[in-house]
């Protein structure tokens, strides 16, 4: 099933990796968005040389300062892009930014726990939260049946390694404790978020993006940024409520929660 023409996104986590080939690949889509919100903690500084590059190309590319886990900042971003839509809703808001720092059972302190469950749970939900009423907006206002990402939706970047099922296949190759116990939390969220706002229409789902070869993933990992996002893309397209509430991977198939 197509998910129609998505006419607004916003990605956190912009300036590399899989953030950054997500907003390259919207921007290069037959049929773009009018507007890609593209987010990060420092739009001025260095590692954002390729955004505002590719921001004197598209017009549609807005690219805005946010630090996810700072209420200040997500709520003066959420006011950006409410004036940049000029009355019109968010389509689809994917929360990427995260971190995935060394730590195991012997090595976690309170602080390491803290700080990533911050990052890749905190953030999100403070995200989401403020971009809610445009992302109603949206969906209240579209003429499309079911769920889609062409009507509104939240796309939570997780991990198969969150997943408390499929733990004893993998645990020893990646012990990542707090990134693991975080992203499992994010997939509670995510959840609760599709029982949340089912009644509003609004799409939510988790996605396994694969091991990348990125900052976060390692040079040993199994697919490029360019093979992940573009799977990824080809599943965005696709969900429907059938993927409502759930765990899919890049390649669009169900992990158990």
């Amino acid at each position: 099933m197509a998910s129609g023409h998505i006419r607004s996104v916003l990605v956190t986590g912009s300036n590399r990796g899989i953030g950054l080939q997500l907003v390259k690949c919207f921007l290069e889509k037959p049929n773009p968005p009018q507007v890609v919100f593209a987010t990060c903690r420092d739009p001025e500084g260095a590692r954002a040389q390729e955004l505002r590059h590719l921001a004197s190309k598209h017009p549609n590319l807005a690219i805005l300062q946010l630090e996810t886990t700072d209420e200040a900042s997500v709520k003066a971003a959420a006011k950006k892009v409410e004036a940049r839509l000029g009355g019109a809703g968010l389509n689809v808001v994917i929360n990427n930014a995260g971190v995935m720092p060394p730590c195991t059972l012997e090595s976690a302190t309170a602080k390491d726990m803290l700080d990533v469950y911050t990052i890749n749970l905190v953030g999100p939900m403070l995200v989401t939260k403020e971009l809610l009423p445009l992302l109603k907006k949206a969906a209240h206002g579209s003429n499309q049946k079911g769920m889609s990402c062409g009507k509104a939706a939240i796309i939570n970047m997780s991990t198969v390694l969150g997943s408390i099922e499929k733990t004893p296949e993998h645990y020893f190759a990646f012990p990542v404790v707090s990134y693991r116990c975080s992203k499992a939390a994010l997939n509670m969220l995510t959840k609760c978020q599709s029982m949340g706002y089912k009644d509003d229409g609004i799409l939510c789902t988790a996605v396994h993006p694969g091991w990348v070869k990125t900052e976060l993933g390692s040079e040993q990992a199994d697919l490029t940024v360019e093979e992940s996002v573009s799977g990824i893309m080809k599943v965005l397209c696709n969900l429907s409520e059938k993927q409502h509430g759930v765990l899919v991977t890049w390649e669009g198939n169900v992990l158990p929660w």
